[in-house]
């Protein structure tokens, strides 16, 4: 699942705003370029920009997660529907923070919002928290006159986004987590513990048996390379990961590679599904056109292949197809979904069916990863035994040989 490669930069910026006011504050952006872009598109002129130093010795202050968002988004909620103005909240809220960097957060926003920026462009400033998605339901509840129903409503879809990452996150890392620790298992037993059983063996004189000479030879090979093992197998797992994140085409067949492989795959895909029903219902509910509902979509599948098939789906749509149609041409949704997407078009309900969708994928999703965890349990524990014990059975052989001719 593609990650963004480039780290959002934080830039502070001095200047003056559309309404003549001489304003300063924080930006986040991949590049000072995209910082000044960003603060021309609010109608920002730009008097000074530099980026921020970062804390010395290297000191940093917590990360803001995605879970901090959440809270945030339900706190502004509350305090809106309960009539508080929306600058208090910002005081009420950022006071409650224990994270620094994100009261920081808070406060220059509540500066941006004073200073006459709406809430979803002070927002818009810092990509890296919230993403177009957010700043886009945000708009539509403040024109709508409806933002506290609206932050609540987003606060409720990240929580179950969030869920449906642990899920995914905990399918794909246990077995190999497990993996891992067999693999440094095997190579403990070979490199210490293999060798004090070969000293031993040099003093029965006779002929080991075939299995216990493999294993030896084996032992003696990580002994002498062991650097250069585990110098590949790191570099490895480092050159994936920078593939990854750096060439679209690598990520993409990551992607798909991902979706064929069994069980874990149909585990993806209904995460996928689940994902882009429950984000096309949110964006659609709050009033955005499907066609740019659907631009808003393609980012939050979580995966590439279903990402590019979202654009596809947009492309025909906006040439007057109907959703369901395409999403047939497609070849990546089941019937199911095509078909509930087209009762909702018929019907007018389409919000309501998309919600539906994703009620049921995402159970699916639980009761799969559950499924999971107990069908590898056992596999993974007998995987163990019979390396681990194959191990110990070649050690032992040639003292049970030993016994045997005494």
């Amino acid at each position: 699942m593609k990650k963004n490669a480039n780290t959002a930069l934080t830039f502070h910026y001095t200047g003056v705003n559309k309404a003549a006011q001489k304003i300063n504050g924080d930006i986040e952006a991949r590049s000072l370029a995209l910082a000044k872009m960003e603060l021309r598109r609010q109608g920002i002129v730009v008097n000074k920009i530099a980026k921020k130093r970062a804390p010395l010795f290297g000191l940093k202050s917590k990360k803001i997660k995605s879970a901090d968002i959440t809270v945030f988004s339900r706190q502004l909620a509350t305090m809106i529907e309960s009539g508080i103005p929306l600058v208090q909240s910002f005081d009420i809220v950022a006071k409650g923070q224990s994270n620094k960097r994100f009261k920081e957060l808070i406060e220059t926003i509540k500066r941006d919002v004073e200073t006459g920026l709406t809430l979803s462009e002070s927002l818009k400033k810092f990509p890296a928290h919230f993403n177009d998605l957010f700043c886009n339901l945000v708009e539509a509840g403040e024109k709508s006159g409806s933002l506290d129903i609206m932050l609540d409503k987003v606060a409720t879809y990240k929580e179950k986004i969030e869920t449906i990452k642990k899920k995914i996150k905990k399918a794909l890392t246990y077995p190999l987590a497990v993996l891992v620790v067999a693999f440094l298992v095997t190579a403990g037993l070979l490199i210490f513990v293999v060798p004090q059983f070969e000293a031993l063996f040099k003093g029965f004189g006779a002929d080991l048996p075939a299995m216990t000479q493999a294993v030896v030879s084996m032992s003696k090979f990580f002994q002498s390379y062991w650097y250069l093992i585990f110098g590949v197998v790191g570099g490895g797992i480092y050159a994936f990961i920078y593939a990854e994140k750096h060439s679209p085409k690598f990520a993409q067949n990551v992607d798909k590679t991902l979706l064929k492989i069994p069980v874990i795959g149909p585990i993806i895909e209904k995460a996928a599904i689940a994902r882009f029903a429950r984000t096309l219902s949110i964006t659609f509910a709050a009033g955005l056109p499907l066609v740019e509902a659907l631009k808003s979509v393609a980012g939050a599948t979580g995966n590439i292949i279903f990402a590019k098939a979202t654009d596809n789906i947009r492309e025909e749509v906006s040439t007057g197809q109907q959703m369901n149609k395409a999403m047939e041409n497609t070849q990546l949704f089941p019937n199911m979904v095509i078909q509930m997407v087209a009762i909702g078009e018929e019907s007018g309900a389409l919000e309501k069916m998309l919600s539906k969708v994703a009620d049921f994928y995402e159970e699916d999703v639980d009761n799969a990863v559950d499924s999971l965890s107990s069908l590898l349990e056992p596999i993974i524990m007998c995987v163990l035994g019979v390396l681990v014990g194959g191990l110990v059975v070649a050690m032992y052989l040639p003292i049970f040989k030993l016994g045997s001719a005494i």
